[in-house]
């Protein structure tokens, strides 16, 4: 708590002195507000004393203490006395003396209020030239000049927007206006992104890109290899890396499946692809690789060659009249490579059917228009016997079964041993003429030997095999071409 009394003029404080003469000091009570009568001008705008401050018990009459108790106190509403140089600057104020300004402010009327003495020792007081109130408020022109800075203006409209705050609504609505334009142009970029999910309502266009009939097919794959695809470790150059590829890619994992379909189907080359999906042609390139090798396996190791049972019971009536124990219809395919730099290569790889330098597969067929066998690429050099030995498809083959081929397809030799028959269109090379029954043979042969070049077209259909391939994808056009194949098991049986 101070130590002295609050009031101008007054010099009473704490001391043995004050204490023998019997004055105490009180704080302000703290309901009471002490309003405008105790401002003065003392090198600053006003001043008001607080709750804080302090006055002795020479400013309170002996009625406006309560001494009851131990410690003399104020009563409740107590109110001092002016001190002697402040009393004669006190106005005493009715209602009538107030005018109310635009904003509910509260306005003395000029020349009202008169002066209060609150001590009779100082009612005669007439105050000298140096203690006018202009002393300690200011004259009359600067306080007029305060009042106009600090109230507004009589005539301002507060219901009109100010030209700064309308040009910044106007920006405002301009600024919401770009906003939704930006917004709709980035949903039609979104859109016509070439992802996907653009194409998901066109089965049309998902044929063309992808060799899948229907958008509904493609996801049925997806979502069946989606859990092994998300653990599937990206191709790299060095064996010895392992990365997880589709954390560090910023495609979906949707997609990368889309990517690699395209990049099969349509033969897109890698920059192409790149500038389609927005990303490096490394990306694409690990991509196509990495998705390579896992199709390979994935529907490598999918179960196509059908049983006896089920040739049997979805065979054709007139082919089951006809020859019932057919199991297979086989033909080979080639395709053109690039002229390999060495000789030895270049003659292994060289195909006199073809006369070019060729690599050469052995497709298979069932009787009911599903691909069941597709070989490895051989070089183009091989022979059908060879292939067939090679291939592995006498292994599938059981006693009694039949295998259609076309007439240059003499692989008789080979299938007797496990006593499986050759059905081949009947040879006119004798210069003999054919019976009737031999005509109609070779009719119903060639008739159903047809679907087996529809399913190698099937394959060649994805347009990766439609450029002379270099000899640098030898390393990776197996894989290629059995996951093309396979693929084509998703359109569904020939007939």
């Amino acid at each position: 708590m101070p130590d002295y009394c609050a009031a101008i003029g007054c010099s009473n404080e704490r001391s043995a002195r004050t204490k023998q003469q019997d004055i105490t000091f009180h704080r302000f009570p703290k309901d009471k507000v002490i309003r405008g009568t105790w401002a003065l001008k003392l090198g600053r705008d006003d001043f008001e004393p607080n709750n804080n401050s302090v006055l002795c018990s020479r400013h309170f009459k002996s009625k406006d203490f309560d001494k009851t108790g131990q410690i003399t106190r104020l009563k409740r509403g107590a109110i001092p006395s002016f001190p002697p140089k402040m009393a004669k600057y006190c106005v005493s104020s009715t209602e009538d003396e107030f005018s109310k300004t635009i904003l509910g402010i509260k306005k003395r009327k000029m020349g009202t209020g008169k002066s209060i003495l609150t001590s009779s020792s100082h009612a005669n007081h007439v105050p000298c030239k140096a203690e006018t109130p202009e002393k300690y408020l200011g004259s009359k022109s600067s306080i007029l000049r305060i009042v106009e800075r600090r109230l507004p203006h009589a005539d301002h409209d507060y219901h009109q927007i100010p030209p700064s705050l309308k040009k910044q609504k106007e920006q405002l609505q301009e600024a919401r206006k770009t906003i939704a334009c930006q917004k709709e142009e980035l949903v039609k970029l979104r859109k016509n992104r070439f992802f996907l999910e653009r194409f998901q309502c066109d089965d049309r266009l998902i044929m063309f890109y992808t060799g899948f009939r229907d958008y509904m097919t493609l996801m049925a794959v997806f979502m069946a290899l989606q859990p092994t695809a998300e653990s599937m470790l990206a191709w790299s150059q060095d064996p010895q890396i392992v990365k997880n590829g589709f954390k560090e890619q910023s495609l979906p994992l949707t997609d990368q499946f889309f990517l690699f379909l395209c990049h099969l189907r349509q033969g897109f080359l890698l920059r192409d692809l790149a500038i389609r999906f927005n990303v490096s042609e490394t990306s694409v390139s690990r991509i196509c690789n990495t998705w390579t090798n896992f199709l390979y396996c994935m529907l490598g190791s999918t179960l196509v060659w059908p049983s006896r049972k089920k040739v049997n019971e979805l065979m054709p009536l007139s082919l089951k009249k006809t020859f019932p124990c057919t199991r297979v219809i086989v033909d080979c395919t080639e395709l053109h490579v690039k002229r390999a730099p060495s000789e030895v290569l270049q003659s292994d790889t060289y195909s006199h059917y073809k006369g070019t330098v060729t690599l050469k597969s052995l497709v298979g067929i069932s009787p009911y228009g599903e691909l069941t066998f597709i070989s490895d690429l051989y070089i183009g050099s091989i022979s059908d016997k060879e292939i067939t030995q090679s291939s592995g498809l006498l292994s599938l083959l059981e006693e009694g079964d039949e295998v259609m081929a076309d007439k240059d397809f003499l692989v008789r030799d080979i299938l007797s041993p496990i006593n499986v028959g050759l059905v081949i269109p009947a040879s006119s090379k004798s210069n003999r003429q054919l019976t009737p029954e031999e005509e109609l043979q070779t009719q119903d042969i060639a008739r159903f030997r047809l679907h087996v070049e529809r399913a190698i077209r099937r394959i060649k259909e994805y347009h990766i095999f439609d450029v002379t391939l270099p000899m640098t994808t030898l390393g990776s056009i197996n894989q290629v071409w059995k996951v093309c194949a396979l693929l084509t098991t998703f359109q569904g049986p020939l007939f």
